[in-house]
């Protein structure tokens, strides 16, 4: 019975180290578990940004006019309404001209005058009269009188407006009865008759920087749904818009517009930058700015994995940065994804637990 009793004894405190060897086990277990941080990923290709450019805008032509008179005075006829077709040359508005046909009478009856000073002084010349002093003056005035005349005639030639080349009217900024000064926009034309039609559309910084003139381009029209037309930039901004804060390029068609296009009418289109053609393996990235740590200028962190269990801390160069992005140039070579959510919550080497 004592032997029974001395055993019991002895096996209490193994019974107690198993206890404490399976908890101490147990609890490194579970640390093991808090260990590994739950994290969002962004897969990465060889390039994340796309060859394309995507674009819209609204048709216009290289040749818009703002027509006006050479004088001012009260418009007395208007021809043309807006959306209606002109010919080059054709009269689309005139002044009332009592005002300068009474200048161009004081200008001749001048030049008159002139002329009859002149001869007298000319024949007084021949008779000793007069001296060649006097002569000169006279010619002098008769040649000032002759410009005179001149110009009186020259404004009256554009007291009308005449379409400079076939088109459509865009705009009437004025009305009959209104008194206007000299240079006074009346009414806007262009050429949409010629069918040289430009899709003009807003470019961030970036994207004017990528493209180039000559760069194809493929534009859809609203109001030819299904079909795409060939286009090439055709003009590019060499400033940026103070009213909109953007860039603009213009797409020009290189293939015959459909009859359906108006000036105004909305298109999309789609650049594909020539160097983004010869170069397609382009190193630069876009990635959410929470992925980005410790930035620093052109310098900053990020953490990567190639396997979905280990996060590694990797050093980025910065290229630039947009409204919601971050653009990187380099240090992304051969990453398989980018860790952006739960950045904050890691070590270099930490494992990691990939959520949806």
């Amino acid at each position: 019975m004592k032997t029974i009793h001395a055993l019991l004894i002895l096996s209490i405190p193994a019974i107690g180290l198993m206890s404490c060897g399976a908890h101490s086990a147990t609890s490194e277990t579970t640390q093991q578990k808090q260990d590994v941080i739950p994290v969002k990923l962004l897969p990465l290709g060889p390039s994340s940004f796309a060859s394309s450019i995507a674009v819209s805008g609204q048709f216009t032509t290289d040749d818009e006019v703002l027509l006006s008179f050479k004088t001012g005075g009260i418009i007395q006829r208007i021809l043309v309404k807006e959306g209606d077709a002109i010919r080059q040359g054709q009269v689309v508005a005139s002044l009332n001209l009592t005002e300068i046909n009474t200048q161009v009478q004081q200008a001749q009856l001048a030049y008159e005058k002139a002329q009859r000073d002149h001869q007298r002084s000319l024949n007084l010349y021949k008779d000793s009269v007069a001296t060649l002093e006097q002569l000169q003056n006279a010619k002098t005035a008769l040649d000032l009188s002759q410009q005179q005349l001149n110009a009186v005639l020259f404004n009256r030639s554009h007291s009308e407006i005449r379409a400079t080349h076939n088109g459509y009217v865009l705009r009437k900024l004025a009305s009959e009865g209104q008194v206007i000064g000299a240079g006074t926009p009346v009414i806007q034309t262009n050429g949409a008759q010629s069918g040289n039609w430009l899709l003009r559309v807003a470019l961030s910084n970036k994207d004017w920087a990528a493209i180039q003139l000559r760069d194809s381009a493929a534009v859809e029209i609203e109001s030819a749904p299904g079909k795409v037309f060939r286009g090439e930039i055709n003009r590019k901004s060499e400033g940026i818009d103070p009213a909109t804060g953007a860039f603009y390029a213009d797409i020009r068609l290189i293939q015959a517009a459909p009859a359906s296009i108006a000036f105004g009418l909305f298109g999309k289109a789609m650049i594909y930058p020539h160097a983004a053609v010869i170069n397609k393996a382009v190193d630069k990235w876009e990635i959410p700015y929470d992925a980005l740590l410790d930035g620093d200028g052109s310098h900053g962190y990020v953490f990567v994995t190639n396997d979905g269990k280990r996060a590694h801390k990797q050093p980025v160069i910065i290229a630039g940065m947009e409204k919601d992005r971050v653009l990187i140039s380099n240090g992304l070579q051969g990453v398989q994804a980018v860790v952006i959510s739960g950045s904050a919550y890691l070590t270099d080497n930490s494992p990691i637990r990939v959520i949806p």
